[in-house]
Formats: structure tokens, sequence, C-alpha cells
């Protein structure tokens, strides 16, 4: 009787696993930068996920920053990268190559910084700057820029910052801080990018007072007592969308089961990296090694462990929401997420005509193809992909602010201070549809890690 059953059990294997479609391409290539956010990727590589669904992926570190990675992605060097949230926006409106690539899918919310240098910081404090305040706010900043231009006049040399592109959530995060406290970002600073790991150097140089970036580049100068970290992007905007999978539309066309099959593995990764804390400090130690983000483990498990230290020489600060890989859906590309980005780029001026956002955001998010994979493998899905933020508990901006998708025009004008080249009137036009929003309850599914309370486990 037991042989029957066991026969019975690997025929059902078989019948199992010849209804899986194959992959159509197996070889590989997938890009990331040197960021503690690749993490999805590199266990996805380390732990055998990609093995487990039939691929053979090469996981190469980009070594020309974000513009390298974009081209490689268009070109087709590399099937699949590691981006910021905007950069397949970008492309497809051809502001940042010119490609239709598509985010399949989020692979964390958080985990930015805005790291400014000890001098400025000084000159800050002198303006009333307590940098023990969370979340900070660049009011002192601002005090310090208009006691700079009253004494230069019409000599005034604008303070320079760095980011890591012009259309990532680094560029976005530290223009909005600025702004929320009326600082005009193109008047009275100069924001330049720099590719992520070289940010440090460029402040001890002096090339830059501050900048905002992604782990570990905020921790190796808070470490080696060079500045401090003022501000996280969760302070600014909590749960806020900040890396992509993205790769080109014409190649999920060409490779349907390939893509879904890389999907599944990286969610998979995200999933473990959110079990535990000490799936995380694993995740630390597979990250320093040098052929992905090459950080000693202590600095890495700074952010990666539940804390971060903002300031030099004091002690890390609990913050267990600084990286979340799959928790509170962070794994799923909300279509509201990608919008609020379009509204970015017209408040800055890197968009000069009137599109449809929504016709735009539906053709490069795909929040359709991730709900096939996700009821694959059970991670679970929030109620709709057009959501608000700004309203629940932990997905509050830090000036009080409501993303509300179906006010994304009045929203780019809603501040008083933007660069826009294409007016209120023009946009209108065009979006003149609505969506129906849904609010996804906080819930941490897979884990403590990444969760803001160990009660909101619901494993």
């Amino acid at each position: 009787m037991l042989a029957k059953i066991v026969r019975i059990g690997l025929g059902l294997s078989v019948v199992t696993a010849s209804m899986m479609a194959a992959p159509e391409k197996t070889k590989l290539t997938i890009g990331f930068i040197a960021l503690t956010d690749c993490a999805p990727i590199v266990i996805a590589e380390e732990k055998g996920f990609f093995d487990k669904y039939g691929l053979d992926v090469h996981v190469v570190k980009e070594g020309g920053g974000w513009p390298g990675i974009q081209q490689k992605v268009i070109s087709g060097e590399y099937d699949f990268s590691h981006a910021l949230a905007g950069m397949p926006i970008a492309a497809t409106l051809g502001i940042n190559g010119n490609a239709n690539l598509q985010a399949v899918l989020s692979l964390d919310f958080n985990g930015n910084g805005i790291t400014f240098g000890n001098k400025i910081i000084k000159s800050m404090e002198k303006y009333g700057m307590d940098k023990t305040s969370r979340p900070l706010t660049s009011e002192s900043l601002k005090k310090y820029i208009d006691a700079k231009h009253k004494a230069e006049g019409s000599n005034y040399q604008p303070l320079s910052f760095g980011m890591v592109h012009p259309v990532s959530t680094h560029n976005y995060e530290l223009r909005y801080w600025m702004a929320s406290s009326g600082i005009v970002p193109d008047r009275d600073t100069t924001i330049k990018p720099f590719p992520p790991p070289t940010m440090p150097s460029n402040l001890i140089a002096g090339n830059i007072e501050g900048y905002c970036v992604g782990e570990p580049w905020n921790e190796r100068i808070v470490l080696k007592k060079k500045g401090s970290t003022l501000v996280t992007n969760y302070d600014i905007w909590n749960n806020n969308p900040e890396k992509v999978l993205q790769t080109r539309a014409d190649f999920i066309k060409k490779n349907p089961e390939t893509t879904k099959a890389v999907m599944k593995a990286i969610l998979e990764a995200q999933i473990w990296l959110d079990t535990s804390w000490e799936n995380r400090k694993e995740a630390a130690k597979i990250l320093s090694k040098k052929n992905y983000v090459n950080a000693p483990v202590s600095v890495l498990e700074k952010s990666m462990t539940g804390t971060f230290q903002y300031l030099k020489g004091q002690k890390s600060e609990a913050n267990p929401m600084f990286n979340v890989f799959a928790n509170y859906y962070a794994a799923y590309p909300y279509y509201s997420h990608g919008m609020w980005f379009i509204t970015q780029m017209y408040r800055w001026g890197q968009i000069d005509k009137a599109v449809d956002m929504k016709k735009v955001i539906e053709s490069v998010y795909r929040p359709d193809l991730f709900a096939e994979v996700a009821k694959e493998i059970g991670y679970s899905l929030p109620p709709s992909a057009w959501k608000k933020d700004g309203v629940d508990k932990y997905n509050m901006f830090m000036d009080g602010k409501v993303w509300d998708p179906n006010k994304a025009v009045e929203y780019i004008f809603s501040t008083g201070i933007d660069e826009s080249k294409v007016s209120k009137e023009e946009l209108l036009k065009v979006n003149k549809w609505s969506v129906k929003t849904e609010q996804p309850n906080y819930v941490c599914p897979y884990g403590p890690a990444g969760c803001a309370d160990p009660k909101f486990v619901i494993k």
C-alpha cells in the first residue's frame, strides 16, 4: 500500500513539473549597483533560488553607475537589472535613454539617507538645528542659506550636494526635503550626480557639502566621523518605493516564462530577507564580499539588522523599517507609486510635454504580471494597484501632505516651489481619468525583519 502511495505521489510530481512551462532563455545576466538593496538579486543567486527555477544567472556588479546599468539593459547586455524606481519610466518617456522598459516588481522600501559633512552641520547648528530630532526638517539649512544670500549678494555661491542620478529617488527626496522648508533647489543649491560608492570620497574631498544615497554609503561617513546622517527617506516618506527589477518590454513578450521564473526567484529571496533578523545578518556577510557591495560586515549590519546610526560617535537607533523587502507588500509594483515619480519629473522640469500619466505608468509598471507570479508562490497581494500615501500610520510624509493619484496634476503644483515646463492647464487636458484607490492594512506576513512591531507579524 505504501509503495502505491509513493508511486502516486511521484506521478503527481511529474505531472506538476510538466505543467510548469520551461523558461525560454535560461542563461541570463543581471546587473546591479553596490548597494545593500541589491540584496534580493544577490540572495536569489547565493541561496539557489535562481537554480530552483532552472536559471543559470550571471550576477554582475556595474562599475559605471546608474547610467551604465540603463545603457546595458536597453542594449540587451543585461537581461534584467537592479534599477531606480523612476528609471524605466524615464526611459519609456525618452528622458533617460529611449526604450520601453518595465518594472516587474519592487525590490524594497526605504533604504536611503541624507548625509552632511561636519562643516555644514556646524553652520546649521548655529541656526538652531537639533540633529537628534526625528524627523529632522531642513529649516536650519534654509536659515543658513538665507544668511549666505544676504552676506554674498549677487556673488552668492550655491551649496553643492550629491545624488545618484537625475531620475533617482535620491534626487527627488533631497529636493522634497529642501523645498519643504522653502529652499529652491535649483537656485539655492547645485545638485550633481555621482556613482553611489564615490559619495564618501567626494564629501571628504570637499567637492560636495552632503548627499542623498543608499546604504552603506551613509554609514561609511558616519563611522569615519566625517559627517552625520540627518534624515532617512523613511523619515521623509514612510515606506516609500526605492528600487525595482527592470527589463525591456520586448524581452518579456519574447520570454514570458523566463521573466516569471526570475521574478519567482527574486520574490522568494525577498521573503527570505524579511523572515528573520538572523537571515539579515547572514545577508550582510554575503553582501560584504568583494564581488558584491565590498563593505565591512559591521557597516552593512548598521542598517540591515533593524538599526541605523545617524550621528557620528553616537549609538545606533532602532529603525526596523530602514530596509523592507517583502513585508507590507514591499515587493508589489503599485501604479500609484510609479505615478508619484512622474509628478516629480514634472515638478523639477524633466518632462517638457503633457502626457497621460495613467497611460504611461500602466505601460511601465506590471502589477498584473506580478499578481500571476505572487499567487504561484503564495505572496499576498494588496487590494488594489492604486492607493493614497500620507493617510495611514506607516505611509506618512514628514510635511503632512497626501499623495492621491486622482489629484496628480494638482499635487505637482501644490507646494509653491516647482520648475515645471508644462502648465497645470496643459496637464489637466490630457489627464481626465480617475482611479479607485484602496488602502492596504499594515501587515508583516513573512517575519519580524523590516516590520514596525512584532505584533504585526501574521505568519
